[in-house]
């Protein structure tokens, strides 16, 4: 079970990298503005399922699934802060990556219009055809 749970950790962490490549790829070398908008969707998207995968926390054992980040008892003990610093998981990277995915809409709403505004005055989003425009 738990090699099975690294294959699949592996392959996750992988497929970030190829994501994070082919997102620079789009930003730094298309020269569509439309192209380079989803490429900086997709860097975005990556990097908040890294801050996620940085929070996650393994399970103690496959059969001792983690148990919610709650203290029952009003005066804990030393044994019951151990076992609650065990199983909690981090709730920073999640407050964090809620935080990033609002201001990700509110970037790429204003990269979109933009991106409109320059079409409409241009007529074109290629950013090689628009710097040699002059005005």
């Amino acid at each position: 079970m738990i090699e099975l749970e690294t294959y699949f950790f592996t392959i996750l962490v992988l497929s970030m990298f190829v994501n994070l490549g082919l997102a620079l790829y789009g930003v730094l070398a298309r020269p569509s503005l439309v192209k380079k908008i989803i490429a900086l969707t997709i860097l975005s998207d990556t990097a908040n399922t890294f801050a996620i995968i940085v929070g996650y926390a393994r399970w103690p054992s496959p059969t001792l699934p983690i148990k919610p980040p709650v203290l029952t008892n009003l005066n804990p003990s030393q044994v019951d802060i151990l076992v609650f610093s065990q199983q909690a998981v981090d709730p920073l990277p999640q407050a964090l990556v809620l935080t990033a995915i609002v201001i990700g809409l509110a970037v790429t709403l204003f990269l979109v219009f933009l991106t409109l505004q320059a079409y409409r005055l241009y007529g074109t989003t290629d950013v090689r055809k628009i710097s040699k425009l002059r005005g």
